[in-house]
């Protein structure tokens, strides 16, 4: 497909990326409305670098009331969403394995990497039914699959309910016309990875190289032997949604370097 295609694919369409001002979904968000889309991002604060053609809401969107406020005023201004990007997710809780996690930290885990989903799909799949078109994205990750006990158990055992979640509610949309599809990223280099991996390193007494070495042992080395950019989650993402994956729904693609060690 020439450049000039590609930035006319997704013209007319409506896409809204959670957490789409930095890491993974500013990439997302920058590269769909270089595709033609008219992009909504959501995110606690407005960048300083935020695209100037992107429509932003301030938005908490771990909070019901938050995303009850977003889908309002979206739906007031823009009608609908034909693509939705569920990208907004963190791991905050501590590290350190079962015994120093409190009912708080899995509650926010689930309310930040589940149920946010869960609440965005239930405010706007109504619509995308409605005229029987539409595309919904989960941006979960590989720990859903490879959970890591040291630092990411409730994390990712709300990425692997995220997942099984996906997959549901694909088959119970597929037949009136829209697509669902998890896009589960490894390791990518962004502000929040640098951050987290800065973290582990001060709290064991050692170097953020030799934590990242640790990290990607844990996991079983990654083949390609670095970690992903965010370009390169944005591009799957790009082709999922367009209409060269009509007949994609239901999978979750890992995007991990080939870290996963399973077919």
């Amino acid at each position: 497909m020439s450049k000039e295609n590609q930035k006319q694919e997704l013209q007319g369409k409506i896409a809204l990326v959670t957490g789409g001002t930095k890491g993974i979904g500013k990439a997302i968000a920058d590269r769909l409305s270089s595709n033609g889309a008219k992009v909504i991002v959501t995110a606690r604060n407005l960048p300083d670098d935020l695209d100037s053609e992107h429509y932003f809401i301030a938005a908490d969107v771990s909070l019901p009331e938050s995303v009850a406020s977003v889908a309002e005023e979206i739906t007031t201004k823009f009608g609908k969403v034909d693509i939705l990007i569920n990208n907004a997710g963190a791991n905050k809780a501590p590290a350190g394995g079962f015994s120093v996690l409190s009912d708080q930290d899995w509650s926010n885990a689930l309310e930040m990497n589940l149920f946010t989903s869960i609440r965005f799909d239930r405010a706007f799949l109504p619509k995308m039914l409605e005229q029987n078109s539409g595309v919904i994205i989960h941006i979960s990750s590989g720990v859903g699959v490879l959970p890591l006990w040291q630092t990411t158990m409730p994390y990712a055992a709300a990425k692997a309910a995220l997942n099984n979640y996906s997959k549901a509610l694909s088959t119970e949309v597929a037949a009136k016309g829209v697509r669902v599809v998890t896009v589960s990223p490894g390791v990518i280099s962004t502000g929040s990875m640098e951050a987290f991996l800065k973290d582990l390193a001060e709290k064991s007494g050692t170097s953020v190289e030799e934590i990242t070495k640790q990290l990607i042992a844990q996991i079983g080395g990654i083949p390609l032997n670095r970690m992903g950019d965010t370009e390169e989650v944005a591009n799957l993402v790009a082709f999922l949604v367009s209409p060269a994956a009509s007949y994609i729904t239901g999978q979750n693609y890992a995007i991990d370097g080939g870290a996963k060690p399973v077919v």
